[in-house]
């Protein structure tokens, strides 16, 4: 009996880790030694191996690869999106990351809950109400909305790494949402 498959509803082949690949292993093997834990997104994404490499490579680029934001900024950015589709796997792991990375738990709590009563500066308020209206109503962003992040300090590479953020965690919020993913019992304590 494999228990990883409780991460999600959905009846997938997820391997054994011993079954994977060799690199996979490595791989999950330094996720275990870094966070103390496997994400049970890439449990569920290991039946795929080419979606696995697909999402693990797009996820490292967007949240760890040069750039104009700050890792926080990052998770900030994921934990609105998150919110705004009511995400509970993305919701729970990006807003656990808000707290260690920010030192500060109600941050956390208020972008999960509403990022708009939270105590923020104009570059990080700019890029939340952005990442908000182009989850909430794509069609409705106009160049206007883009202006306004250049005058919160974005240069126009911050915003297309902001866009892609976004789309990035609209996409993964849909697949979480379908499969009904479970988040890691570990991100529910974090920075608490």
């Amino acid at each position: 009996m494999n228990p990883n498959k409780n991460v999600v509803a959905l009846d997938l082949p997820i391997p054994e880790i011993s079954d994977m690949p060799e690199d996979t292993q490595k791989y999950f093997q330094i996720c275990q030694e870094k966070l103390g834990m496997i994400p049970n997104v890439l449990t569920a994404y290991s039946q795929n191996l080419k979606q696995l490499e697909g999402f693990t490579r797009l996820y490292n680029e967007l949240m760890l690869g040069e750039g104009e934001l700050s890792k926080l900024e990052r998770e900030m950015i994921a934990v609105v999106v998150s919110s705004e589709n009511k995400c509970f796997y993305c919701l729970v792991a990006h807003g656990a990351a808000v707290r260690v990375l920010s030192g500060d738990p109600l941050l956390g709590e208020h972008l999960v809950m509403n990022y708009r009563s939270a105590q923020l500066d104009q570059r990080q308020r700019a890029m939340l109400d952005y990442a908000s209206l182009l989850t909430r109503s794509p069609a409705t962003v106009t160049e206007a909305h883009t202006q306004t992040l250049r005058e919160a300090g974005f240069s126009d590479r911050a915003i297309w790494d902001i866009a892609n953020l976004i789309g990035f965690y609209n996409m993964s919020n849909r697949v979480a949402i379908a499969s009904d993913m479970q988040p890691n019992t570990e991100y529910h304590s974090q920075s608490r």
